[in-house]
């Protein structure tokens, strides 16, 4: 018992790091993407923090089974080189034998994920679209670029310089009012966000505004102002509508794509009957009517045919994407399992205890799966490869994989003795040809 809480105890360290690290580098790649939009959007420290926290549920989701496999791989590999298997395997204990509680432990972490991944992460990622949402609206001077012209609606707007949120010599054609553009003219400008952002206000002071007659196109008008205010409704951006709003497959509950891949297969099946029953009815043609209305009618129902195919393709897409999701959270949960099944031999084959080659060894591996993972997800989607299919397939491999090595490992077998390369290394000018015991064991 001692030892099993021993090599348990040896994961944790190894595993708290891991996830430190790999959650690091994940967030990294996500502040080189969110990096301009914030310079841009000036956004404050409190919107900053909130989107990488809420970005911080998805790297998890993608960081812990990593980890598991780093941790497996550093702590056995140190176990290996400091000689403790072979102390173990020398008191008579298998060392497979003894990892009840890590394997326990595994099971407890692919339970959690499994909720973590079905309920916690559709709604944090269902909360960043939002935000994202609206910081795509977030002050909306960011959207006028200096020297260029901007198009929101009817209106063009250009601007000689874009500074603290002060539009400077600006240029605007209001193609609102009337057929022929209003052009003005302002020293400065400013735009303020109404309405949830559905609505924009356009500032203008100190300047001119150009005008022809609508009623008597020969007449042309210039009137000064010393403010002017311009209201642009109707943007289609209300922020509000996107908190209770569509949410796609990755941003539903395990209930939610349940209720969903429920209600569209009743619904395709039943675009699937009433195709069968209009192909009859072409089939079948309309005898009892003359020709000009028998022509009039197949028309009217091979266009409803049409339509109701098109709703079944849409259907299909759907249903696919659906059901891809929905074993894509089961199957990367159980994937924690698989790795700890990988890393126990590889860590004992290996016999590193750097950091460094544990992380290597564990990037290639879990880049394979991933790539594996989405690329089954696309065929899927594509409808080329079952949706349960391609995302178990990967954890199928991986455990036969791990079967084979675990194989390897009990008949003493090596992948990868970095100890035995490292002395070659050294000793390649001395053209030394045989290894010291104590470096191969």
């Amino acid at each position: 018992m001692i030892l099993k809480r021993y090599i348990l105890k040896e994961h944790i360290s190894p595993f708290i790091i891991s996830l430190l690290v790999v959650t690091f580098v994940l967030l990294s790649d996500r502040v080189i993407d969110l990096l301009n939009m914030i310079i841009e959007k000036k956004l404050p420290a409190g919107i900053v923090i909130e989107v990488f926290t809420l970005s911080l549920p998805y790297m998890l989701a993608l960081a812990i089974p990593m980890a598991v496999l780093v941790a497996t791989i550093l702590a056995f590999g140190r176990m290996s080189v400091d000689r403790e298997v072979i102390a173990i395997k020398s008191s008579g204990v298998n060392i497979y034998g003894i990892l009840g509680p890590l394997f326990l432990a595994g099971i407890i972490l692919t339970g959690t994920m499994v909720y973590f991944n079905h309920w916690f992460l559709p709604e944090t990622n269902h909360k960043l679209k939002n935000l994202m949402l609206k910081i795509a609206y977030y002050k909306p001077m960011t959207i006028i670029k200096e020297g260029e012209y901007t198009s929101i609606l009817d209106y063009t707007i250009w601007c000689d310089e874009n500074k603290d949120e002060i539009l400077y010599n600006a240029i605007i054609y209001d193609r609102s009012a009337s057929r022929y553009p209003r052009l003005i003219f302002a020293k400065q400008g400013q735009m303020i966000q109404m309405d949830n952002g559905n609505a924009l206000r356009i500032i203008l002071k100190d300047g001119q505004m150009h005008q022809r007659s609508e009623t008597e196109p020969g007449k042309y008008q210039v009137s000064s102002f010393g403010e002017y205010q311009i209201n642009v409704r109707d943007l289609g951006n209300r922020q509000d509508f996107f908190e209770t709003g569509y949410r796609s497959d990755r941003e539903m509950t395990y209930q939610q794509l349940l209720q969903a891949i429920e209600s569209q297969g009743k619904e395709l099946k039943q675009k699937e009957e009433e195709l069968d029953n209009l192909q009859a009815r072409l089939a079948a043609g309309s005898l009892k009517l003359d020709a000009a209305m028998a022509q009039s009618e197949m028309r009217r129902i091979y266009s409803m045919q049409q339509v109701t195919q098109s709703r079944v393709n849409e259907l299909n897409e759907s249903l696919r994407s659906l059901k891809v999701e929905y074993h894509k959270k089961f199957a990367l949960s159980f994937a924690i399992i698989i790795f700890i099944m990988v890393g126990v031999p590889l860590g004992l084959m290996t016999r590193s205890s750097g950091i460094g080659m544990a992380f290597s060894v564990s990037s290639v591996i879990f880049l394979i799966y991933y790539v594996a993972l989405n690329g089954g997800e696309q065929l899927a989607d594509k409808g080329m490869l079952n949706p349960f299919l391609s995302m178990w397939l990967s954890n199928i491999v991986f455990f036969i994989l791990a079967l084979a090595l675990i194989y390897g490992s009990i008949k003493e077998k090596r992948i990868f003795d970095l100890q035995v390369l490292m002395w070659k290394i050294k000793n390649i000018r001395s053209k030394k040809k045989s290894i010291p015991d104590e470096v191969i064991y």
